[in-house]
């Protein structure tokens, strides 16, 4: 299982938000740079950033970035927000990015994600971020009627790398993942499964390695190892054991 450290953008900053609202932010740096050397140096195998302004505004934002993290990195990034449509994912790509998350345009054109899927196999992440089960887009602006567990149905395919699976109510609050729905995926669909939202310390990363044997292949991580509730070294070295 991997353990996943995260980057997200704002501004051209590296912040962390609370359940997605774009008004209540904490900034750790204004190096992201930095910040992703940071945890490539304690032996992070992969790196998830996010165009928080790229998602809400539904175009990428901040490619400059993004870029100069692509170069001085020699892990794999994987990138969500603002990516709409074909040519935004391979202009996404051509900034050095590995894999693509697809979020928004999955729930809203679910044809176009498969198609881009075939299109670019396993460089495409479908990400589903759920409030109260329910699908949200636009950078969590907007909730559809869409269940999270009939979104993942409708791409499990294996051309598609994985699926992000986000319990907004619990990102960045430190009140432990969704054990239940995130099982309820596992169980669902065959697909790798990757959870973001809550993981606060080890004990719970020991809760999501017990459903490895499920298909969880990773969890996402951003404001415990920033805070210093999770040691990200330590969890990656426990994720490795397992």
């Amino acid at each position: 299982m991997e353990a996943i450290p995260a980057v997200d953008l704002k501004g051209g900053r590296c912040v962390r938000l609370r359940q997605g609202r774009m008004d209540d932010e904490t900034v750790f740096s204004d190096d992201p740079v930095a910040m992703a050397l940071r945890w490539q140096g304690l032996g992070a195998l992969r790196l998830h950033v996010v165009d928080l302004d790229g998602a809400v505004e539904g175009r990428p934002a901040n490619a400059e970035v993004i870029k100069r993290i692509c170069a001085a990195l020699d892990i794999p990034v994987q990138l969500g927000g603002g990516v709409r449509d074909l040519d935004g994912l391979e202009r996404t790509l051509a900034l050095g990015v590995d894999r693509v998350i697809l979020g928004t345009l999955a729930a809203r054109e679910p044809q176009t994600a498969l198609e881009a899927a075939r299109r670019f196999p396993q460089r495409v992440v479908i990400g589903i971020d759920a409030r109260d089960g329910m699908v949200a887009v636009q950078g969590w602006t907007e909730q559809s009627k869409l269940h999270f567990l009939d979104a993942a149905r409708g791409f499990d395919v294996p051309e598609v790398a994985a699926i992000v699976f986000t319990d907004i109510a619990r990102d960045g609050m430190h009140s432990g993942p969704n054990l239940e729905s995130t099982r309820q995926l596992c169980q669902a669909v065959n697909a790798p499964i990757i959870a973001a939202g809550g993981v606060h310390d080890l004990d719970d990363v020991r809760r999501l390695m017990a459903m490895a044997p499920l298909g969880l292949a990773g969890f996402i991580t951003g404001r415990a190892i920033y805070e210093g509730t999770l040691d990200l070294a330590e969890a990656l070295a426990l994720t490795a054991q397992g």
